[in-house]
């Protein structure tokens, strides 16, 4: 039998096995008897080769569930955190309390960085805090903005230069990722990390949609 009549037959015999599974119950000496090459070390027999690949994937089953726990628990701690925001908006007496219980919340109970929010309107009592600035929606400098304010989607990653500098000034290089929310009609929020994996393009932002929505509610009761 020639090299390529042995590689056929030993095709066939593979593509039978894999049409009979059970084949090997009828004949266990012969899976004790095959022995599987490894690529460290010597070879294996069969039953022991399947037992370590049971190992293998329940290590990364186990791998698997502490991940989702890990992501569950954070998850349970951003809703407590966002409920809690959301409680201590509620609370506040004016317009200027709200956006500084925002501005703290975001810096203190969400480790923010460098926390920024741009309003479209001023507003009384607030004077001039770092984290402020007042910029009228169809001022040109918020046109790199305009595709953010349109759809109402939190952006998460390195931001363009042009909106990082307008939005952290003389700290923009601290800034290594972003959190963006915009609140049609009142403006944007903004919440830098020095940490390039802290937010980036493709993460989860119900989180960040809750917490803008209620911003935004909050602040509806002082308008008029």
């Amino acid at each position: 039998m020639n090299e390529t009549q042995e590689k056929l037959g030993a095709h066939e015999i593979a593509t039978w096995l894999r049409r009979h599974p059970r084949f090997l119950q009828q004949f266990p000496d012969l899976a004790l008897s095959l022995v599987v090459p490894r690529e460290e070390g010597s070879a294996s027999s069969l039953a022991s080769y399947q037992l370590e690949v049971l190992r293998d994937k329940n290590r990364e089953l186990s791998r698997r569930l502490q991940e989702l726990f890990g992501n569950a628990q954070e998850n349970e701690r951003l809703s407590v955190r966002t409920h809690q925001l959301t409680l201590a908006l509620m609370r506040q007496a004016s317009a200027a309390d709200t956006l500084r219980a925002m501005a703290a919340s975001l810096a203190e109970d969400f480790n923010g960085d460098l926390v920024r929010l741009v309003l479209f309107a001023p507003v009384d009592g607030l004077g001039d805090a770092d984290w402020l600035q007042v910029i009228a929606a169809d001022d040109a400098r918020l046109a790199s903005f305009r595709d953010c304010m349109a759809d109402g989607e939190p952006l998460c990653g390195r931001l363009q230069p042009e909106k990082h500098a307008l939005l952290y000034g003389m700290r923009a290089e601290e800034v290594q990722s972003t959190a963006l929310m915009a609140l049609p009609g009142v403006g944007l929020v903004a919440v830098g990390s020095r940490d390039p994996n802290r937010f980036f393009p493709g993460m989860g932002t119900l989180f960040l949609r809750m917490m803008g929505e209620s911003l935004a509610t909050a602040l509806k009761r002082y308008a008029g």
